[in-house]
């Protein structure tokens, strides 16, 4: 299946006294498609009898037309999701969830965003997410393009790390423009497996939905790059552990999933990145002691080992060039801390 430049908005619209909860432009290289299979590709978590009763309700349009879920998607078709109701995400309730602020003023604050929690509400999480937390300990805070309150920008719900919030519209204006700018600064520590030679690189890599996995992204090079977007990534080794590999990663750009998808990519999924395959045992030996390491391994950093270590940007008001670090949290910590004491056994031995 062929697909480009495919637009995607998650908003509240009103037409007719329905509500938008979906809306995707069919690239030109799109070949026809049923509109159930061509909706299942993306929208997260949907199962194709849920799009097809919603067709048979009615809620599947092409072009402006209700169609059925065999209708056949075009090139350049725009197929949208109505309901009678608003999306469940943007239904948002006030829930006091401790935040961890990092610092605060009156026109934004970066919080320190524990693994497991989820930045913003859809389908499937709805409460339990830092922008719950964020709109019951603040008033009017302004809403992004998207309608998220606060959010200049996102880190995966299993990745920990600093998040900048803006506080006001002015805030919110100035900083967003200097993330699509690329001019703000964020370092990730992340534990790869396998063993990276070099200790510096640049990955280069359109990034693009994954044509067989839709929960995946992949990289699309050579004469399929057109399907991805840009994306950037600076990488500096930071200590060798025999089977794995602490680095730092420094994004110029700032795709869905990019170091997981750029670090696999090049050979080096992320250590116990479910989602991308890092849950199994990549590089090592076939030893039962092994394997029994690498599981206890996993049970002290249940989620891929990707942590927002530092954050930078201009203050929108001060103009003052703000930075940020937060420590590695205590799993991250404590894992690779095991493989050190592995690999230095191995050298021993």
């Amino acid at each position: 299946m062929a697909e480009e430049n495919i637009e995607m908005d998650e908003f509240d619209g009103n037409e007719d006294d329905l509500y938008e909860h979906y809306r995707f432009v069919a690239g030109a290289g799109q070949v026809p498609l049923r509109v159930d299979k061509f909706l299942m590709n993306f929208v997260e978590n949907a199962t194709r009898n849920k799009i097809q009763q919603a067709a048979k309700e009615g809620s599947v349009y092409v072009n402006d037309v209700p169609v059925k879920s065999n209708h056949k998607v075009k090139p350049h078709d725009i197929v949208r999701v109505l309901f009678s109701h608003p999306p469940y995400e943007n239904l948002l309730t006030p829930e006091n969830i401790p935040l961890d602020i990092v610092y605060e003023d009156d026109v934004l604050l970066v919080v320190n965003k524990p693994a497991g929690m989820v930045v913003h509400p859809g389908h499937g999480n709805y409460s339990g997410t830092l922008i719950n937390a964020l709109i019951y300990h603040f008033d009017n805070l302004p809403k992004n393009s998207n309608e998220r309150p606060g959010l200049v920008h996102r880190i995966d719900k299993d990745t920990s790390g600093l998040l900048v919030i803006a506080k006001t519209e002015e805030a919110m204006t100035h900083l967003a423009k200097q993330f699509f700018d690329k001019t703000s600064e964020r370092e990730y520590i992340a534990l790869v497996w396998g063993n990276v030679e070099e200790d510096q690189g640049t990955i280069e890599g359109n990034i693009g939905r994954h044509p067989k996995n839709r929960l995946q992204n992949t990289v699309y090079e050579g004469d399929d790059a057109y399907k991805g977007k840009p994306a950037v990534t600076h990488y500096n080794v930071i200590e060798r552990l025999g089977y794995v590999t602490l680095v730092s990663c420094k994004l110029e750009t700032g795709r869905t999933h990019q170091i997981r998808v750029h670090m696999k990519h090049i050979g080096h999924t992320l250590f116990n990145d479910e989602r991308y395959g890092g849950e199994r045992i990549l590089k090592g030996t076939t030893f039962t002691k092994y394997k029994q390491f690498v599981d206890n391994c996993f049970k002290i950093l249940p989620r891929q080992a990707l942590h927002a270590k530092t954050l930078g940007f201009v203050h929108p008001v001060t103009n003052d060039k703000m930075f940020f670090e937060a420590p590695l949290p205590e799993d991250i910590t404590l894992c690779v801390e095991r493989w050190r004491n592995y690999a230095r056994n191995q050298v021993e031995e």
